[in-house]
C-alpha cells in the first residue's frame, strides 16, 4: 500500500514495521520517524489507528488468558517463516486451528 507521495519514510516500510511500532519494539529513533510519517500520510495514520484497535480489542477480549508455551512457540516459528518469506503449509495452519478449537468444533460438529 502507498499514498503515492514521497516521503522521507516509504509507506511499504512502515506497513512492514508497524507491530513493531505499536508494540514499541524499534528504535526511539524509528518511532519518531513513524511518528512523522503518520502526520504526513493519512492512509498509513488509517491502517495504524485500525492496527491499534485490533490490538486493543484483542487484549481486552484475551488479554486474561494464559497462552500455553508450545503453542506460543509455534505461533512465533510462523511467524518468523512467514516475515522470511516462506510460506506456511495449509495443512499445518488447519492443525493448528484444529488444536485451538474442541474435536467437535475442528470436524463441524457441535
Amino acid at each position: 500500500m502507498s499514498c503515492g507521495e514521497p516521503h522521507e519514510t516509504d509507506c511499504s516500510e512502515v506497513l512492514d514495521h508497524l507491530y513493531e511500532f505499536l508494540d514499541r519494539e524499534m528504535p526511539d529513533s524509528d518511532c519518531t520517524k513513524f511518528e512523522v510519517h503518520f502526520e504526513e500520510c493519512s492512509p498509513c495514520l488509517e491502517k495504524y489507528g485500525l492496527e491499534q484497535a485490533v490490538k486493543k480489542l484483542v487484549k481486552r477480549c484475551c488479554g486474561q488468558d494464559d497462552v500455553p508455551a508450545d503453542l506460543r512457540a509455534k505461533v512465533m516459528g510462523r511467524i518468523d517463516l512467514i516475515r522470511s518469506g516462506q510460506t506456511v503449509p495449509d495443512e499445518d495452519v488447519q492443525t493448528a486451528s484444529r488444536a485451538t478449537v474442541g474435536p467437535a468444533e475442528a470436524s463441524g460438529h457441535e
